[in-house]
């Protein structure tokens, strides 16, 4: 190979690496101008104005929280009292029915049977006691003649006494068979409307079996297991405001009874309140109020708005347009239609309060806000999605 050759190769190469090097450096620049601004950047957030809530002094209702489950005050299931086949059950689920109405009727035909064969063996009966009473007569009249000695007469009498024994039995087996035909007519024990109705026309039916439930909607009551702490407060007369589901309106409840002894295993005591019934209001509807209450004006925060996550309690508030962390201690707590409040101490009145539904959010974290915050404006459900994850 000719030297110009070699020459030429050695520069063509050299060029190349140059050009390599001189283009590495530039790319490299590039990136890192372009990761400087990013690096230098301060974190933020966006909140919409209905994820912050004001602290301002305000009347907080205070009271023991009580809740459970309605139920009828009288109630009843209509059980069969005799067996055989259910032949009528003229009531379903909704149906009013009175005291004293009849509800159901079981076949009578073997107790009618039974009613006629009592009654036979009680007319023979008499028929012996009869006899038995014209044969002491008899007897009697011939000792005080002298025909006949004291015994006989003491003999007749015994017979006498046993006939009417034979009689009583009868007329006894007689009232029984009668009880159990009227058994098979089923009448309601009270006024009410039908619950349940357990069985249908044509089964044949046991002694007990469960027929109809019928409750009185009238008055109700709702259970309510109370600490032991909680349960000394209570007095009877106390009246509580209930929340019931399905219903727009509060309910009020009076304290109508308190369980003397405490529940075994929870030792939690259970009380009684009185709700009287009107419409909208079912057994077995879920209720919640609180008990016993009254009112205090304190600088309140919602429950969901004070933090854990740290050794001591704390609410995140804005700043200067920064999220800042305050330590608080908190108080009292009421249960609110919309949403539950505490009593918080170390917040100035009118801080701006994140809401819990924000999440964690470290501190020095711009806010910037979607629309402008609206310093009497609560905390809705709205959803935020914060920008930096929580410490």
């Amino acid at each position: 190979m000719k030297k110009s050759t070699l020459w030429i190769l050695s520069a063509v190469a050299v060029a190349a690496l140059l050009a390599g090097g001189a283009r590495w450096a530039s790319q490299r620049q590039a990136a890192k101008t372009s990761t400087a601004p990013t690096a230098a950047a301060t974190p933020s957030i966006e909140l919409a104005a209905s994820d912050v809530f004001t602290a301002k002094t305000q009347s907080l209702s205070l009271g023991i929280a009580v809740s459970g489950a309605l139920k009828a005050s009288q109630s009843a299931i209509v059980k069969a009292r005799v067996a055989g086949e259910l032949q009528e059950l003229s009531v379903r689920e909704g149906d009013r029915v009175q005291a004293g109405q009849v509800i159901a009727r079981i076949d009578p035909s073997e107790y009618q049977a039974r009613v006629r064969q009592a009654q036979q063996q009680a007319d023979a009966a008499k028929a012996q006691v009869d006899i038995a009473q014209r044969q002491f007569d008899n007897n009697q009249a011939l000792v005080n003649q002298g025909f006949i000695s004291q015994t006989a007469l003491l003999t007749s009498q015994a017979s006498l006494n046993g006939a009417k024994a034979t009689h009583a039995a009868a007329l006894a087996a007689l009232d029984l068979a009668n009880k159990s035909l009227a058994d098979a007519t089923l009448r309601s024990p009270l006024s009410g409307v039908v619950a349940q109705r357990l069985a249908q026309p044509g089964e044949r039916v046991a002694i007990e079996a469960r027929l109809i439930e019928v409750i009185d909607l009238s008055q109700l009551e709702l259970e309510a297991a109370l600490t032991a702490e909680d349960a000394s407060r209570v007095r009877v007369g106390m009246t509580a405001q209930l929340q019931v589901e399905g219903v727009a309106q509060p309910v009020t409840a009076k304290v109508l009874r308190i369980n003397p002894s405490a529940q075994t295993g929870s030792r939690s005591i259970v009380i009684y309140l009185s709700i009287k019934g009107r419409e909208g209001l079912r057994q077995g509807q879920f209720a919640q109020g609180s008990l016993g209450t009254q009112t205090m004006q304190v600088l309140a925060v919602p429950v969901s708005s004070v933090r854990t996550d740290k050794p001591q309690p704390y609410v995140q508030v804005v700043q200067d347009g920064t999220v800042r962390h305050i330590t608080v201690r908190t108080g009292e707590r009421s249960e609110g239609e919309q949403q539950s409040l505490v009593a918080v101490t170390g917040v100035s009145e009118g801080a701006q309060v994140l809401s819990g539904t924000v999440g964690a959010v470290r501190e020095g974290v711009q806010v910037k806000f979607t629309a402008p915050a609206k310093s009497d404006v609560a905390p809705a459900a709205a959803q935020a999605t914060p920008a930096n994850p929580a410490k």
